[in-house]
């Protein structure tokens, strides 16, 4: 891969999740992340959840239950920039693979650990999704409708923005500072945390009583009648985001609703649901596509809800090349992009151990320790 991280080796224990798609992003800005895999790779669902969020690594497959097995690791890490790992607090550790067995072998090496309730407090120790890091975080309780149950935003929040993105931002900084000081540390990236992070300007609108009471009732969370997602005459949604004046005029403009002087008046927050009743009444007169075109070169910030098969075919998102397919495989292309050291084609996901060798060569391991270390099983 070429990109601003060419030249940089990250070590990723290989799991699921949040840690991948952290190794995902580092290895599209052109790190060289070789996957310590287990021999015979994850189980097949795993697999094939992780297709995409494995790309742009190479392989390596080692037993970390054999000492041999872990020793190669030591010698990997000895090298290497980074190290990021996703187990339970202490597995590393019992592994023989902690922090302090890497940074003793490589005093620079920046060590993200990413986990979802953090490497301290009450609740290290316990089993969690995305699901109960937001929930417990207090990102969950805001998403959805105030009538109904709230709304499970995939796993977008902790896994992912919270997750491994937050574990890809932190590593990036500490590598920053090893390269001025020659001293790496230890990146704790915990979901709960980082969902926090993510509730920045919600809570600052709180503070500032711009924000509160039910979940649906708010600016930015469906409850505007003006910032929210509409159902069309063929079943198919809307999303408006018409927040500005200019931006509400050229919608009313474009619903018909302009000189129509029955329309609510939008700071008047009693008022919201008779606007929302008109304002469904008009998507619903046309289809999603009819509203698309309706409002195309227009500034009211209505766009058509599409499935990822129709947002790569949008002329727009095509253009930029968002997506992209391998394989048949439709994933997104590597963003963010860069002047001087674009990022350059993504390569599949390796099957488990697919570069062993190679990289066992580069360690300088010759053909028959690296035989009588398959030989005793310690690696793939």
């Amino acid at each position: 891969m070429q990109g601003p991280l060419a030249g940089f080796r990250i070590v990723e224990l290989a799991g699921i999740g949040p840690a991948p798609f952290a190794g995902m992003m580092l290895a599209d800005l052109g790190a060289d992340v070789v996957r310590v895999d287990r021999p015979g790779g994850q189980p097949v669902p795993l697999a094939a959840g992780h297709r995409v969020l494995a790309r742009n690594r190479r392989s390596l497959a080692v037993d970390l239950k054999q000492p041999d097995g872990v020793a190669v690791v030591h010698r990997l890490v000895a090298g290497a920039d980074a190290l990021i790992e996703g187990y339970r607090p202490g597995v590393a550790e019992r592994l023989g693979l902690g922090p302090d067995e890497c940074l003793a072998a490589n005093p620079r090496l920046v060590y993200g650990r990413m986990t979802g309730w953090g490497q301290t407090g009450p609740l290290a120790q316990r089993a969690g999704h995305d699901i109960d890091f937001i929930a417990l975080a207090g990102a969950l309780g805001l998403v959805g409708d105030a009538d109904a149950a709230p709304t499970v935003p995939l796993n977008l929040i902790g896994d992912f923005g919270g997750g491994g993105m937050l574990l890809a931002v932190g590593v990036l900084a500490a590598l920053l500072r090893a390269g001025r000081t020659g001293r790496g540390q230890v990146v704790d990236a915990a979901m709960v945390d980082g969902a926090a992070v993510l509730l920045s300007m919600m809570l600052g609108m709180r503070s500032a009583g711009m924000w509160g009471g039910r979940r649906g009732r708010n600016l930015l969370d469906g409850g505007a009648p003006f910032y929210a997602v509409y159902r069309c005459a063929d079943g198919g949604y809307v999303a408006v985001g018409a927040l500005e004046d200019p931006f509400y005029a050229a919608l009313l403009d474009g619903l018909g609703l302009a000189d129509d002087e029955t329309v609510p008046d939008r700071t008047d927050r009693s008022a919201w649901p008779q606007l929302r009743e008109r304002f469904a009444a008009a998507f619903a007169g046309r289809t999603r596509d009819e509203w698309a075109d309706r409002f195309a070169g227009t500034d009211a910030c209505v766009a058509p809800v599409l499935d990822p098969d129709e947002a790569a075919a949008h002329p727009h998102l095509a253009r930029r090349g968002t997506y992209r397919r391998d394989g048949g495989m439709l994933q997104p292309a590597p963003a963010p992009r860069f002047s001087a050291t674009p990022a350059g084609t993504p390569t599949p996901a390796p099957a488990a151990g697919a570069h062993t060798d190679e990289i066992l060569a580069e360690l300088g391991y010759p053909d028959a320790e690296r035989a009588a270390l398959r030989a005793a099983g310690a690696i793939a």
